[in-house]
C-alpha cells in the first residue's frame, strides 16, 4: 500500500510532518480537527510537500528523518519541491 510523508504549513506558520495513505483526506481531517493532534490555533493548514513510499515502514523512517531537521532545512526541501516543473 502506498504511503505518503507530508508537510503542512499551519496557520501560525509552523510546520507539521506526518504520514498517511490518503493525503486529501488527511488534510481535510487536520482542517476539520478530526483525528488530528493539531491545536485550534494551527488550523487551517496548507499542504506544502509530500513524497510517496511503497510501504509504511519506509514512510515512517523518512518522517522521523524530516522531523529531526531544523526549519531552514525543511524550508529548503519545500522550496525544491515547489520549483519542480
Amino acid at each position: 500500500m502506498t504511503c505518503y510523508v507530508y508537510i503542512v504549513r499551519c496557520k501560525d506558520n509552523s510546520f507539521y510532518t506526518g504520514i498517511t495513505t490518503n493525503i486529501n483526506r488527511r488534510i481535510s481531517e487536520h482542517n476539520n480537527r478530526i483525528k488530528s493532534c493539531l491545536q485550534k490555533s494551527k488550523v487551517p493548514v496548507e499542504l506544502v510537500y509530500f513524497e510517496s513510499f511503497a510501504d509504511r515502514i519506509s514512510a515512517a523512517r523518512r518522517e522521523k528523518e524530516i522531523k529531526g531537521w531544523n526549519r531552514i532545512k525543511k524550508l529548503s526541501l519545500i522550496e525544491k519541491f515547489t520549483l519542480k516543473p
